[in-house]
Order: C-alpha cells, then structure tokens, then sequence
C-alpha cells in the first residue's frame, strides 16, 4: 500500500483529516502520532483515540463513501501517505480486505466508546493519565523519556476539564519526577506506570 502515493511531511497540529469532509482519500501514516477528535455542535473537542505509526486513517468513510466522522491532528511531526480514494478501494478488492478493514474499524469504534465512557466518568487525574498513556504508546522516545507534544491547554481540551484542573493533576506527578514540562509546553514522561498507579488511587 505504500507504493500506492508518495510520502509527505505534516507538522505538529496540523489537520490531517477533518470532520464532515468528503472521503476523497485515505491516509496511510509513516511516521508520527495523530489524535482522532469528535468535535460537538457547541464546538467542544473529544478526544476518541490515539494513532501511531502503521494505523490507516479515514478508511472507514471511504468504504461507506460518507463525509468524515471525526478529525484527524498530528500529535507530532508525522510522515503520511495520502492515497486516493479510488486506488485504495482497488487495492482492498485485489486482496481481498474488505472483511478484515471492516472487522478493524469496529473494534476501533469500540475503542472510542470506551475512551468517551471513561471521559464522561472518571476524574480529571485518572482522565489525563489515560489520555497520556494512549499518547506515550504512539508517540515519540527520546533518551530522557516519552515526548508528549501537546501543551497542558491542548491536553485540558483533549480530555474535557479545565486548564487549572490539568495543572493540578501534573503537579504532584511533576514533583515525585515522573515526568517533567519541556520549553515547548509539552511533556516528557519518566514513569507512566507511577502516574498510572497514582491517578487510580486518587479516585
């Protein structure tokens, strides 16, 4: 399927995909982390899902040939693959996928649920640590830790709560070292697993 378009570079936060546009293509993602968003009629964002590299993204608004359901946002630097609708719809008949795309696109809507399930119950703390595990598991390492490239701002949004709320949450996991802010108002994550086991305890 890489063979099928060439590859480009989209910068951190840029728009891969968005919502209640036409399917006209699918993407096929290299390199990178990308954030799947459901944006509300009153223009509140929810995050359904992280994406890393090797994920296909849109696919399932190509095979229902319906407008996009949902946005898709670069986390970080990524390297994609944009290929037209028509040549995927071909390469899916010549192998024989359609049952397998279908199959994965429900267990990815399944997973969504679960992500907007745990946003609508759980608290700011145990919310942020999800969203953050999704995020470390997709995204980039560098030697000092995980790198999360979204600002605490992006983040609050991401999650539902406030910007003071995320804060917060961050701060205690800042001062026992699990991870630290960067100048460019990301994270980078030491000890996921603490952060885990404190945000659980914390409700």
């Amino acid at each position: 399927m890489l063979d099928l378009a060439p590859a480009h570079l989209r910068p951190a936060r840029s728009v891969l995909l968005r919502q209640g546009d036409p399917a006209t293509h699918v993407i096929l993602l290299d390199t990178g982390s990308t954030l799947v968003t459901l944006t509300g009629p009153g223009g509140d964002r929810t995050l359904l899902a992280v994406r890393g590299p090797g994920e296909l993204l849109g696919e399932l608004a190509v095979l229902d040939a319906e407008p996009r359901s949902a946005s898709v946002i670069a986390a970080e630097a990524c390297r994609i693959h944009l290929i037209p609708a028509s040549d995927f719809l071909v390469f899916v008949e010549d192998h024989g996928l359609l049952t397998s795309l279908l199959r994965h696109a429900i267990a990815r809507v399944r997973e969504s649920e679960e992500v907007r399930l745990e946003f609508a119950t759980a608290d700011v703390p145990l919310r942020l640590a999800g969203a953050l595990t999704r995020l470390v598991r997709a995204g980039a390492q560098t030697p000092g830790g995980l790198s999360v490239r979204l600002t605490q701002a992006e983040l609050s949004q991401m999650i539902g709560a406030s910007r003071n709320a995320v804060g917060s949450a961050i701060k205690p996991w800042r001062e026992h070292g699990w991870l630290e802010t960067e100048a460019g108002g990301g994270l980078l994550i030491h000890d996921m697993q603490a952060i885990e086991e404190d945000a659980r305890h914390a409700t």
